[in-house]
C-alpha cells in the first residue's frame, strides 16, 4: 500500500491518504491523441450516445505558466468534479465506473511504473462553469471556485466531446457537495487507559480518576466540535464563493455581454503584434494569453533620461527656448503668489497622532458575509477607510495641475504638440497617488460638497454628490488659463478575490483660447483581497480627443503575474490625418516621457527622450494609508477656514474627522449613524431634490457647474445648504424639496 499525495477538492491543500489504486506513468506527448478520434473503451463515443451518469477521461493540454507553457495532463470528470494529474490511473481501476476515454490513448505495455518516475499528485476541483474559446476551435475553459483552467485538445472533434460531457453533467455543478470524496474532518479518537493507569499508580481513588477522565473527554469533545464548526463554515463560504463566480461566468458564456465587461477593439499593427480581437476583462480570455506571451521577454527595465540634461542637437533650439520661457513664466507666477502673501500659513505635512490604538479586522470575515452584494450597500467598518471622501479624491487627481499651466503657456506660444503632450501627462499623473493605497475613501452623502482653494497652485476646485441612485459626483476646477470639469460614477464588480472598478463619465478640459480636450478613465482592479499582498492596477485604453489638430491614445498595460516591469503606459499623439507625430511612454506611478515621431517598439536608446512629468517624492512622515504629501493636506482645516465652509463640506463630516484623529470607536459609531441616514437619500430624491451647485445639460447629459458657490462663500450665505451630517427631519426634507 503506497501513500499518495492528493489535493483537497476545495482549496488544493495536500492531504496524505492511503490509496489502493496504483498510479500508472504515461508518456504524455501530443501524438497520444489522434486527431478527430474519441474512443469509449475502444469504441467511438458517438456510437453509443451520451451517458449523463457516466464519467469521462482523457489527455488534455493545460496551460501551466510562461516558463513551461502547455503541458499534457490526464483529466477525469466524475459527477461535476474534475480531477487531473501528471500520471494516468490504470485502465482496470477506472473501468469500474465505465469511464469513457476521449481520444485514442496508447496504453503502456507494463502495469508497473517506469523506473525512476515519480507518482504525481491528483488535484480535485469542483466545476462552476465552462466556456469554449471563440478564436481557437481546440481550446476551452473550465471555471472553478479557486482557479480558471485553460485547456486545449488535439482536434475540434475532441473538444466537442469534452463539451458534451461537461454539458451532460451540468446538473451536478450546484447539487453535489464540494467534498464528494474527501471528508473535511478526520475521525479522531483518543484513549485514556495510560492516563488512568498512571493516576491509579499514584494512589488516587478510582472516583477521582473517573472524574479526571470525564473532564479530559469533555474538553476534547468541545475542541472537536469547534473544529467541525470551523470546517463546515469554511466549506459553506467557499461554496458561496464558487456559486457567485459561476453566476458571473455563466452570464458571460450565455452571451449576455455588458459594456462594462469589454474593451474596445484596437489594432496594434504598428507595434508588430497584429490585430487583437475584442477581449474580456476576466482572466478567461485566450487573446490576453497571446498578448502576454508576446510581451514577456528578458529585456532589462527601461531607463529614461531628460534631454534637458543631455541636450546637444542644435535643431531643437526653438523647443529649448520654449521650455525656458515656460519655466521662467511659471517661476514668475509662483514668486508673485509668495510675494503677495496669498498663502499666510504653511500646510501640514503629517496627520494627527492617533488617540486610540488601532484594532485589526479580518477582511476575510467581511467578505464571507457580503459575497454577491452591491459594494455600495455593504457596511464596512471604518478601519477599511482612509480619512478622505470620494469628493476629495477627485481633487487629488489635480495634484499635478502645473502640467496644465505649462500646457496653457505652450498653446499661447503656438506649440500645440507640447500642449497635448502635457495634457496626456496630466491624465496619467492622476493615477500616481493610488500606488500602495489599499483603503477605500468615504462614500459621500447626498448633497455633500468639498471645496479646495490653493492660491499657491493657482487653482480653485469644487465638487458635489449630485445623485445617490445612481451615485454621481460632479466637479469643477479653475486654473491659470484653463477650466476642468466632469461627472463620474464607478461601477464595481466583486469577483471574490478581486474588485474591478469601471469609471463611467467624461472629463473635459478647456483652455481660455477655446481648445478643448476630453477623455475617460481606464479600469482599476484591486487584487489579492483574500490571500497575498493587496495591490491595485490600472489597465485599458484612454482616448484623449481634441477639437483642433491633435488627439492622443494611451494604453495602460495590464500587469501580468511574471511582469518584471509593471505599470507601463505607452501611446501616440496623432494629427487630424491620423499620422503619429509623437510617442509617449513611461509608468503611471513614476513619470512620462516622449520622443517626436513614431516608435513602434520599446525605446532602447532613451537619450533623445524628453521628460514630461515625474512623480513627487513620498512624504517624510508616511501614514498607514500611504497618503501623498498633497493628499495629507486635503482634509486639513486651515486657520479661519471652518467659519467659511458650508455645513455640507466633507471636512465637517464627523466619522471622517474621528478616523483622521485616530478615535476609531467614535468613527465607527458615526459612520453607522450616517449610513443609516444615507438610506433616506432615495426619499429625498423622490421629494424632488436637486443638486445645489450643478445642473444637468438635457435629460441624461453631463452635469455642469451652475456658478455662485464662491460668491456665496464670500457672503457666507448658506441658507439653502442643510446640515447633511445631522439628523434627518421634515425640515430637511422640505428644504431639499424647495431647493
Amino acid at each position: 500500500m503506497r501513500v499518495i499525495r492528493e489535493m483537497h477538492p476545495l482549496c488544493c491543500i495536500t492531504l496524505e491518504s492511503n490509496s489502493p489504486s496504483a498510479i500508472e506513468d504515461c508518456s504524455l506527448e501530443p501524438s497520444l491523441l489522434r486527431t478527430g478520434s474519441a474512443v469509449v473503451n475502444g469504441s467511438d463515443i458517438n456510437a453509443g450516445g451520451s451517458d449523463s451518469t457516466g464519467s469521462v477521461a482523457g489527455l488534455l493540454y493545460k496551460w501551466t505558466n510562461y516558463h513551461k507553457g502547455w503541458r499534457s495532463r490526464w483529466f477525469t470528470l466524475r459527477n461535476g468534479v474534475l480531477s487531473y494529474s501528471k500520471t494516468r490511473n490504470r485502465p482496470d481501476n477506472l473501468g469500474a465506473d465505465d469511464i469513457r476515454l476521449i481520444g485514442d490513448v496508447k496504453l503502456s505495455s507494463s502495469g508497473r511504473r517506469k523506473h525512476g518516475s515519480k507518482s504525481g499528485g491528483i488535484v480535485h476541483l469542483k466545476i462552476s462553469s465552462f466556456r469554449e474559446s471563440k478564436s481557437d476551435d481546440r481550446r476551452f475553459y473550465i471555471f472553478t471556485a479557486t482557479k480558471t483552467l485553460h485547456l486545449r485538445t488535439n482536434s475540434k472533434k475532441e473538444r466537442a466531446a469534452w463539451i458534451e460531457a461537461l454539458t451532460s453533467t451540468r446538473s451536478h455543478f450546484s447539487l453535489r457537495p464540494l467534498n464528494d470524496n474527501l471528508s473535511f474532518l478526520p475521525d479522531i479518537s483518543i484513549t485514556t487507559e495510560r492516563l488512568k493507569k498512571r493516576l491509579l499508580d499514584e494512589g488516587l481513588s478510582e472516583g477521582i480518576v473517573n472524574d479526571c477522565e470525564q473532564i479530559m473527554l469533555s474538553e476534547f469533545s468541545d475542541v472537536q466540535g469547534q473544529l467541525k464548526f470551523l470546517c463546515e463554515e469554511r466549506s459553506n463560504l467557499l461554496d458561496t464563493l464558487r456559486q457567485f463566480e459561476a453566476t458571473n461566468v455563466e452570464a458571460e458564456a450565455s452571451g449576455i455581454h455588458d459594456g462594462d465587461y469589454q474593451l474596445i477593439k484596437h489594432e496594434y499593427s504598428n507595434l508588430g503584434r497584429g490585430k487583437y480581437s475584442e477581449w474580456s476583462t476576466t482572466e478567461s480570455s485566450d487573446d490576453v494569453e497571446k498578448q502576454e506571451l508576446e510581451e514577456v521577454s528578458d529585456e532589462e527595465e527601461i531607463n529614461f533620461f531628460d534631454t534637458c540634461e543631455y541636450f546637444s542637437e542644435p535643431t531643437a533650439n526653438c523647443a529649448s527656448v520654449g521650455k525656458d520661457h515656460v519655466a521662467e513664466t511659471m517661476s514668475r507666477i509662483e514668486k508673485q503668489v509668495c510675494d503677495s502673501g496669498l498663502l499666510k500659513f504653511e500646510r501640514r505635512k503629517k496627520l494627527p497622532d492617533p488617540v486610540e490604538k488601532e484594532k485589526g479586522v479580518s477582511l476575510w470575515s467581511m467578505i464571507k458575509d457580503n459575497v454577491g452584494k452591491d459594494l455600495t450597500r455593504v457596511c464596512l467598518p471604518v478601519y477599511f477607510n482612509e480619512p478622505l471622501s470620494t469628493l476629495q479624491k477627485c481633487f487629488e487627481d489635480l495634484e499635478y495641475s502645473c502640467l496644465l499651466d505649462r500646457a496653457y503657456e505652450y498653446g499661447k506660444m503656438g506649440n500645440s504638440l507640447l500642449r497635448i503632450l502635457h495634457v496626456a501627462a496630466f491624465a496619467v499623473s492622476g493615477y500616481s497617488s493610488s500606488e500602495g493605497r489599499h483603503c477605500k475613501p468615504f462614500n459621500p452623502l447626498l448633497g455633500e460638497t468639498y471645496e479646495a482653494d490653493y492660491p499657491e497652485r493657482g487653482v480653485r476646485f469644487f465638487s458635489e454628490k449630485v445623485s445617490h441612485h445612481p451615485t454621481l459626483i460632479a466637479c469643477h476646477c479653475e486654473g491659470r488659463g484653463w477650466k476642468f470639469w466632469g461627472d463620474s460614477n464607478l461601477k464595481s464588480k466583486f469577483w471574490g478575490r478581486s474588485i474591478q472598478l469601471d469609471p463611467v463619465g467624461t472629463l473635459t478640459l478647456e483652455f481660455d483660447d477655446g481648445e478643448i480636450f476630453q477623455w475617460s478613465k481606464v479600469t482599476t482592479s484591486i487584487y489579492n483581497l483574500i490571500l497575498g499582498k493587496i495591490y491595485c492596477d490600472h489597465h485599458g485604453t484612454m482616448h484623449i480627443s481634441g477639437n483642433r489638430q491633435y488627439s492622443c491614445k494611451l494604453k495602460f498595460k495590464e500587469q501580468s503575474i511574471l511582469d518584471r516591469n509593471p505599470h507601463q503606459v505607452h501611446g501616440f499623439v496623432e494629427d487630424c490625418t491620423g499620422k503619429k507625430v509623437a510617442t509617449l511612454f513611461g509608468k503611471w506611478d513614476e513619470g512620462m516621457y516622449y520622443v517626436k515621431g513614431e516608435v513602434n517598439n520599446k525605446p532602447k536608446d532613451t537619450s533623445d527622450a524628453s521628460l514630461l512629468w515625474k512623480r513627487d517624492m513620498p512624504p517624510e512622515n508616511p501614514t498607514r494609508y500611504n497618503l501623498t504629501s498633497f493628499a495629507i493636506t486635503l482634509n486639513e482645516l486651515t486657520p479661519g477656514l471652518k467659519e467659511k465652509l458650508p455645513p455640507t463640506d466633507s471636512r465637517l463630516r464627523p466619522d471622517q474627522r474621528y478616523l483622521e484623529n485616530g478615535e476609531y470607536d467614535k468613527a465607527n459609531a458615526e459612520k453607522l449613524r450616517l449610513e443609516m441616514r444615507q438610506r433616506m437619500s432615495r426619499k429625498l430624491q423622490e421629494h424632488g431634490w436637486k443638486p445645489r451647485w450643478f445642473h444637468r445639460d438635457g435629460e441624461d447629459g453631463p452635469f455642469r457647474y451652475s456658478g455662485g458657490y464662491w460668491e456665496a462663500r464670500e457672503r457666507r450665505n448658506w441658507d439653502r445648504c442643510p446640515n447633511v451630517f445631522g439628523e434627518i427631519s421634515e425640515d430637511v426634507l422640505n428644504s431639499f424639496e424647495g431647493s
